[in-house]
C-alpha cells in the first residue's frame, strides 16, 4: 500500500496550447484539481515553488485555500527554497495554513534548485554569512524553522502588553501541534538525506538526483533511501519516517493520451550538469498501456522502497485532463501494483 499524490509544477503560459494562461488560472485550477483529486481518492496535492518564474511563489495562500475547500487530502510542497525564507514569518504562515486544513499540511523544504535569476535570494535581502555557502544558509534556516515549530517560548514578553500574555516566554502564533513531524527535506544527495534523518524530517526524493555512482536513478534513490532510514534509526527518533519519490507516469488509455505522451514510451534516464560543479541524473518518464506500465514500474527499486509516490502532472493541460491522468493510475495501475 502506498499513498499517491500529484505534484504540480504550476506553470502558466499565454501559449495557444496552454489551458493555464495566467497566474489566476493556475491558482484557481490548482484548487479545483485538488478538490477533484480528493473525490477520486488521491492522497495528496503537492506544488513546486519557484521565484522569478511563471510558477507558484509563496505557496501558503494556495495551500490555505485548498485546505478550506477540502477535508481529507494532504496538502504540501515539493519544495520551498529555504534560501528565500524568513523562518519566523514562515512558521506563522505554516501554522495558520495547517490549522485551516485541520492538520493536513505536508511541507517539503530544501536548498532549492537553480533559479531563473542569479542569486535571487539576495533580492529578498538575504545572503550567507561569511564562510557560509547558500546551501549552508538554507540548512541553517531550516533548523531555525524546525525549532520554532516545536512551539517552545523564546521571546521576552513586554511587561506592559497591549493584551494579556500567558506566563513565561512567548512563542510564535498561531501554533499548530504536530506540524513539526510533517516537514520533509527534498534531498538530491545521500549526504543531505542522512542530514534530514538526523533532523527528524521526512524525505522527498524527486526525478532529479546528484549522480553519485553512475547507476540508474531508481537504484541511486533506493540506496539514498536506505542510507536515510539507517541514519533515522541511529538518531533514535520514536516515530516511523515517511519517504516519497516523484515520477512522471502516464497510462495510455485513449487516443489523446497517446497523442500527448506516446512519444515517451522509450524514455530513458538522462545525465547533465545542473550547475558548474554538479552532475545530475534526470529520471525517465513512464508512458505505456497499463499492463506494460505495471511491468515497468515493478522494476523501479526506489518506488518499491518509498511509502508515497508523487505523480508529476502536466498542469497546463487543464483540470479535466489531469483528473483523467490521476484516475487512470488509480484505476488501471495502482491496484495491479498493490498500491491500493
Amino acid at each position: 500500500m502506498k499513498k499517491i499524490g500529484f505534484l504540480s509544477f504550476g506553470h502558466w503560459s499565454a501559449s495557444a496550447h496552454s489551458e493555464t494562461r495566467s497566474a489566476a488560472d493556475f491558482l484557481h485550477q490548482s484548487i479545483d484539481l485538488a478538490v477533484a483529486a480528493e473525490e477520486l481518492g488521491v492522497d495528496g496535492a503537492y506544488f513546486r515553488v519557484h521565484h522569478f518564474a511563471r510558477q507558484a511563489g509563496s505557496p501558503f495562500p494556495l495551500l490555505s485555500a485548498i485546505g478550506a475547500r477540502t477535508s481529507k487530502i494532504e496538502i504540501g510542497t515539493g519544495v520551498i527554497d529555504m534560501r528565500y525564507e524568513n523562518p519566523m514569518y514562515m512558521a506563522e504562515e505554516a501554522g495558520a495554513a495547517d490549522l485551516i486544513s485541520g492538520g493536513r499540511l505536508q511541507l517539503g523544504v530544501s536548498r532549492g534548485s537553480p533559479e531563473q535569476v542569479i542569486d535571487g535570494w539576495r533580492y529578498f535581502g538575504y545572503g550567507p554569512a561569511e564562510g557560509q555557502t547558500a546551501a549552508d544558509m538554507a540548512r541553517q534556516r531550516t533548523e531555525v524553522f524546525l525549532e520554532l515549530l516545536d512551539g517552545k517560548g523564546f521571546a521576552q514578553p513586554n511587561p506592559r502588553p497591549m493584551f494579556a500574555n500567558p506566563p513565561g516566554l512567548l512563542r510564535l502564533e498561531p501554533y499548530s501541534e504536530g506540524l513539526r513531524e510533517r516537514i520533509w527535506w527534498g534531498s538530491s544527495s545521500n549526504a543531505t538525506a542522512v542530514w534530514a534523518a538526523e533532523q527528524g524530517m521526512n524525505l522527498q526524493s524527486s526525478t532529479l538526483k546528484d549522480d553519485e555512482t553512475g547507476e540508474p536513478l531508481h537504484v541511486q534513490q533506493r540506496k539514498q533511501i536506505e542510507a536515510y532510514r539507517e541514519a533515522w534509526k541511529e538518531a533514535g527518533h520514536k516515530r516511523e519516517p515517511r519517504v516519497s519519490v516523484s515520477r512522471s507516469i502516464f497510462a495510455l488509455i485513449n487516443d489523446l493520451d497517446r497523442a500527448y505522451f506516446g512519444r515517451d514510451r522509450d524514455s530513458r534516464d538522462q545525465v547533465g550538469m545542473i550547475d558548474e560543479t554538479t552532475r545530475a541524473i534526470f529520471g525517465r518518464s513512464y508512458a505505456a498501456e497499463p499492463d506494460e506500465l505495471v511491468r515497468a514500474l515493478k522494476e523501479d527499486e526506489a518506488i518499491e522502497a518509498a511509502d508515497t509516490v508523487l505523480l508529476t502532472i502536466p498542469n497546463q493541460l487543464g483540470v479535466e485532463y489531469n483528473a483523467h491522468v490521476l484516475q487512470s493510475i488509480l484505476t488501471h495501475v495502482a491496484p495491479e501494483l498493490g498500491w491500493r
